[in-house]
């Protein structure tokens, strides 16, 4: 089998599991968006996956992903999450070609990347990355700081808040993280009419985020395999 056709029969598998979740859940597959982990694998990997009508593609290390964008940027439709745990320095380096951040933590976080965004006159769409079991040395911001990030978000004009993620942590079953993670959005939407997205759920716990109302599953295992390639 050579890749175009293995991407293709994993691609097929994943989205008969979100549309059975979906479908179990009585909800449309529509309201949930399948977004491709692409880190560590090649440009040539994204393009078959856009080729088969993917759109949304995630990257978690900003060098990785810079060559990689400059390199498909033909795919006019493709549109780019940064999903990693992300330093300030590197603010005005993902807002060169990331459409949204999924892993903003920090107040500090925050300011830098409205402060790229301003300087190169975008507004740029963000997630709160919320560590729901407290533990905020592996990345996320603690449930009791959602709502002052989210203020800083929401004020500074070069943001657009558009709901928050989490990884399920290993203390915890993903059902509880991602009912957790549903009621934090839930409140988030009462004060934020922009942030309407739950991010949760990946290869292995996709079906308990679509029960939980995720509206994007982070997918890349399941879809590229468990081996890594070298990106160009």
């Amino acid at each position: 089998m050579n890749r175009a056709e293995e991407l293709k029969e994993n691609l097929a598998e994943v989205e008969e599991r979100i549309a059975k979740a979906c479908e179990v859940a009585g909800r449309r597959r529509d309201e949930v968006t399948l977004l491709a982990v692409t880190k560590t694998w090649p440009a040539s990997d994204v393009e078959i996956l856009y080729g088969l009508g993917l759109r949304n593609f995630a990257e978690n290390r900003d060098q990785e992903a810079g060559a990689k964008v400059g390199q498909l940027r033909h795919l006019s439709e493709a549109r780019w999450h940064m999903v990693g745990r992300l330093q300030r320095n590197k603010a005005k380096s993902v807002v060169e070609w990331a459409g949204q951040v999924d892993s903003v933590d920090s107040v500090r976080l925050a300011e830098a990347l409205a402060k790229a965004a301003r300087a190169k006159e975008r507004t740029l769409d963000v997630l709160l990355q919320v560590s729901i079991d407290g533990d905020t040395s592996r990345g996320g911001v603690a449930v009791a700081d959602v709502a002052e990030l989210a203020g800083v978000i929401t004020r500074s004009g070069d943001l657009i808040l558009r709901g928050a993620m989490t990884v399920a942590p290993r203390t915890m079953k993903p059902s509880q993280a991602f009912q957790a993670l549903a009621s934090v959005v839930s409140r988030l939407r009462d004060d934020h009419p922009t942030a309407i997205h739950m991010s949760a759920g990946m290869s292995g716990d996709l079906e308990d985020a679509i029960s939980h109302g995720s509206t994007c599953v982070r997918v890349g295992t399941a879809l590229l395999g468990g081996r890594r390639l070298t990106s160009p």
